[in-house]
């Protein structure tokens, strides 16, 4: 079979307003074939942004109140202090979630998130 998981997407209230946001965490938007949408190239894996208004359209449920929390993205940091640098940046403008600390597993982690409410988390190995 000819198949591959290759893209996430996720619903959004204003578009506008969460393309600003992943773009300051690398992501480059294009043009995501259909008004209402946006697509990044992430280096062969895609993030997609909808709008709620487009899944409205479509009469897909979309309940904009229900918490944002089953799904994670993740950010690789090159080391902490560039995490620690990222979480505050974020953070000055209400995005953060969970502060930075250093988990057993041996990466120091964190969790901001986007303007809807989805969480993306921070990691970087421990030196």
């Amino acid at each position: 079979m000819g198949f591959r998981m290759d893209a996430v997407g996720v619903v959004v209230a204003d578009i506008q307003k969460s393309t600003a946001f992943y773009q300051r965490l690398g992501a480059s938007f294009g043009p995501g074939g259909h008004e209402g949408t946006v697509l990044a190239d992430l280096g062969g894996f895609k993030l997609l942004l909808y709008t709620e208004a487009l899944f409205r359209e479509l009469n897909w449920d979309i309940d904009p109140d229900a918490p944002r929390t089953g799904v994670t993205l993740a950010v690789g940091c090159d080391s902490t202090t560039d995490l620690d640098e990222l979480y505050t940046w974020l953070d000055e403008d209400g995005f953060g979630f969970r502060e930075p600390l250093d988990a057993p597993w041996g990466r120091r982690v964190a969790t901001v998130q986007d303007p809807d409410g989805t969480h993306i988390d921070l990691y970087a190995p421990l030196t």
